[in-house]
């Protein structure tokens, strides 16, 4: 089998990555959303993030046309009958998820592969929702997807070693970097990352240091691009809580636990650059100010 045609279900911030760079590695793709707003969003994104890449000279202006020209936008998922991959892109809810596959199972060719883009959520499990087990997997795509270049292919125990190579082939005519993992919460990426971004909440909590001194610690002792608070905010503190309230329903170890503090600001609506407020006020972006939250 091979992959030519791409279905993409949610034309939020990761679907209408994921659709981008579908469509500018030549398959033609079909996103879909709930509503045509939301799908107008996404299309919108998508062409301005196409008109940089033409701007910075990555991209010409005919290249570009072709790309847009690949794209097919729904709010159907009759669309997607004929498409060789389905990569779902929603909202990081189980029951929505399972709820979905079994549309699409019911819907798409039978010799279709099916995808999440889950960042945290069993594999397994979702493929349960579907009569094609063999024919499941993740691939889990970082933000933002024009420039991240990993993708993680994930496979459980009963993916067909065939679909494994197409995932991971797939991955590579993007343009990007897969690493193949098994069906564990957090999969390598957020498996490690998120008891970093907890510890250093406990640390903070513990008078380890501030906020400040810990990220200025990473950045400068590790050479990392921003500190681990810096780094919560822009992912989200309400992603992080979720994860890892997901790593610690699997694997019940303090380390991968929502200490305290996350937990009260993820109540509070304080979910970094998204509301305006996390471990920093952003009121003013270019010049954000540490919340003094202890």
């Amino acid at each position: 089998m091979e992959i030519r045609k791409v279905g993409v279900v949610g034309c939020g911030l990761m679907g209408s990555g994921i659709s981008q760079v579908a469509v500018a590695a030549g398959f033609p793709t079909v996103v879909s959303e709930v509503n045509q707003e939301l799908l107008d969003k996404g299309r919108a994104s998508i062409e301005r993030s196409l008109t940089k890449l033409v701007q910075k000279g990555e991209f010409s202006a005919e290249q570009r046309s072709q790309a847009l020209g690949r794209l097919q936008s729904t709010l159907t998922l009759e669309e997607f009958a004929d498409c060789d991959l389905v990569i779902e892109a929603i909202v990081e809810d189980l029951d929505h998820k399972k709820r979905l596959f079994a549309e699409l199972d019911r819907l798409v060719k039978p010799e279709a592969l099916l995808a999440s883009n889950t960042s945290s959520i069993s594999i397994t499990e979702l493929m349960t929702a579907t009569r094609r087990p063999s024919r499941f997997l993740g691939l889990h795509f970082f933000n933002p997807v024009p420039l991240m270049r990993l993708v993680e292919v994930v496979k459980t125990v009963v993916t067909d070693p065939e679909v494994v190579q197409l995932g991971l082939g797939f991955a590579r005519r993007l343009g990007k970097t897969p690493v193949l993992t098994a069906d564990r919460a957090g999969f390598i990426v957020n498996r490690l990352l998120i008891p970093y971004l907890t510890d250093a909440v406990r640390a903070f909590e513990e008078g380890c240091g501030s906020i400040e001194d810990i990220d200025q610690a990473m950045k400068l002792g590790c050479n990392h691009p921003m500190g681990p608070f810096t780094l919560m905010d822009f992912i989200g503190i309400d992603t992080v809580h979720s994860i890892a309230e997901i790593l610690f329903g699997e694997y019940r170890e303090k380390r991968f636990a929502p200490p305290p503090l996350l937990k009260r600001m993820f109540l509070a609506g304080m979910y970094g650059r998204k509301t305006g407020k996390g471990f920093y006020d952003y009121g003013d972006a270019k010049n954000p100010k540490v919340n003094r939250l202890l």
